[in-house]
């Protein structure tokens, strides 16, 4: 079963930073990113996200192309099987993150008015 994404809260739904043609981040790869590292597995962090393997590796190749320097290590075999981010990996999940939230606070004002003005509306049908 998928789970509800990390980054899902009441008032921001979806916040995608794009720096170029070919890189973006967003809620999906964020939340991936921080199950990699909170479980040092691509396919556990795939699992938990009730998404493919495959589909994870995906967004993991496109994460590392696109930003130009790799985000997520992975390496198969012996002692060293897992994944992890990189520092740079950690960063880019570090400063997303905080713009998630310094943009959950500029519209929080906004969002009470609509949110009020939602249940107004609900209640006259």
């Amino acid at each position: 079963m998928a789970r509800k994404s990390r980054s899902t809260v009441i008032g921001l739904s979806h916040l995608r930073i794009t720096l170029s043609d070919s890189f973006y981040i967003g809620p999906g790869r964020a939340d991936l990113m921080e199950l990699i590292a909170e479980t040092g597995s691509i396919s556990e962090a795939a699992k938990r996200m009730g998404m493919s393997y495959k589909r994870a590796w995906g967004l993991v190749q496109a994460l590392n192309e696109g930003f130009g320097a790799p985000l997520v290590e992975a390496s198969r075999g012996g002692t060293t099987q897992g994944a992890s981010l990189t520092g740079a990996g950690r960063e880019v999940l570090e400063r997303y993150r905080g713009m998630q939230e310094a943009t959950r606070k500029a519209i929080a004002r906004d969002v009470e008015a609509l949110s009020a003005l939602h249940a107004d509306m609900s209640t006259r049908k």
